[in-house]
């Protein structure tokens, strides 16, 4: 009989209560966890194995979360990262948003919730490693633009571009209807539809890291327009 595999979670909070709730609602879920109380522990079990995904605090004794999240952004680009921040946060939340975090939660959060987010990150993971060949009712093309929405990954000129699954959300948005305006209202909704709250400056951290992500590939890219006082376009062709 095939051993299932389980999907390693690691969580970093120096709130022992949260530790533990947390770590006893995914191993009820089948999750293998792993928990840490600050971020150099962390980071040194970081550095000899990657989880399937990584749940952090921002404010961390020794090693904060958004240091950490840079650092695990130089050994993965892709793994997936998920913040866990107070309400009172928005500038650190954003910082970690352009650091490379797929996602957030603010404290108090739901149980139910995380666990989705988590599964969510890891069927595109699953999928992006998959070896079949994309089904075409699931590309989108739109000039150089080619996204998988099957499998949340994304190419512009032939070239990767790594994206976080609210990045690519709001992107499929934008390039679903070019030329139509998205306010940030409606891309709140695309990027986080459980109707989580955020700001309009988180949106706006999103895009910028969308345009900067596609920058490095080409220089040129203006493709993900600004419309003031309204919001965003795709006016790519």
């Amino acid at each position: 009989m095939q051993a299932i595999i389980q999907s390693r979670v690691t969580v970093v909070d120096d709130e022992q209560n949260i530790r533990e709730t947390v770590g006893f609602a995914l191993r009820r879920e089948k999750f293998d966890v792993e928990t840490y109380a600050d971020g150099q522990s962390a980071w040194e079990a970081f550095q000899h194995q990657l989880p399937d995904v990584a749940v952090l605090d921002i404010i961390l004794p020794r090693l904060d979360g958004l240091d950490l999240c840079r650092k695990l952004r130089g050994l993965s680009e892709t793994l997936p990262i998920i913040f866990l921040t107070s309400r009172d946060e928005e500038f650190d939340r954003v910082l970690g948003l352009e650091l490379g975090a797929d996602d957030y939660l603010c404290k108090p959060f739901s149980m139910r919730e995380l666990i989705a987010r988590i599964r969510v990150l890891l069927r595109r993971t699953a999928l992006n490693h998959r070896q079949l060949a994309p089904s075409p009712e699931n590309i989108l093309r739109l000039g150089d633009l080619h996204l998988d929405l099957e499998r949340y990954s994304a190419h512009w000129k032939d070239k990767a571009v790594h994206l976080t699954v609210t990045e690519f959300a709001i992107l499929r948005a934008l390039a679903q209807r070019p030329g139509v305006v998205k306010t940030r209202g409606q891309l709140m909704s695309d990027g986080y539809p459980d109707d989580t709250f955020v700001s309009d400056r988180t949106i706006d951290s999103h895009v910028k890291r969308l345009r900067k992500k596609f920058a490095s590939i080409d220089p040129e890219f203006s493709a993900i327009q600004t419309v003031h006082g309204l919001g965003y376009r795709y006016g790519g062709d």
